[in-house]
């Protein structure tokens, strides 16, 4: 249950951030990856890396 409010309270940073988009990509995706490992049991830390990859990625193209 820890994780996944650390994990809402990242994407409530991300959102809030004036950074560019793939900043905030990589923050909103890192903090997602970081919840959905936690839900499903699997290592926090590899999900969070993946999904801020990933964000990084679509905040690039977006902008």
């Amino acid at each position: 249950m820890k994780k996944i409010a650390m994990s809402a309270a990242l994407v409530a940073a991300a959102v809030s951030m004036s950074a560019c988009s793939t900043l905030r990509g990589a923050a909103i995706g890192g903090a997602g990856g970081a919840g959905v490992a936690a839900v499903t049991g699997k290592d926090v830390g590899k999900g969070a890396a993946v999904g801020g990859t990933a964000g990084a990625v679509v905040g690039t193209v977006v902008d």
